[in-house]
């Protein structure tokens, strides 16, 4: 990983989970996953390890993307504002 990926990945986990402002992991977009290859490294959003990874279907991404992105809006919504809080 670039020095510059690893500068862009702290800034975006600094601002918190995109759901809830909790402290926050780094999410490559599943979305934007192609041939089994992780999404780029500018490809991420902000989340607490619950909405991520542990909190269970409906609340963590990784328990089921469609209801995730049904109760909280899709991804790529949360790439944009991501993006624009980071001047991007």
């Amino acid at each position: 990983m670039k020095k510059a990926e690893k500068i862009y990945l702290m800034l975006v986990a600094n601002l918190g989970c995109c759901i809830c402002k909790r402290p926050a992991e780094i999410h490559h977009l599943l979305t934007k996953k192609a041939m089994g290859k992780k999404a780029s490294h500018y490809d991420v959003i902000p989340l607490c390890a619950d909405h991520h990874r542990n909190g269970g279907h409906g609340v963590a991404i990784h328990s089921g993307i469609k209801t995730w992105e049904a109760t909280f809006g899709t991804e790529g919504h949360y790439l944009k504002l991501t993006k624009d809080a980071l001047g991007v």
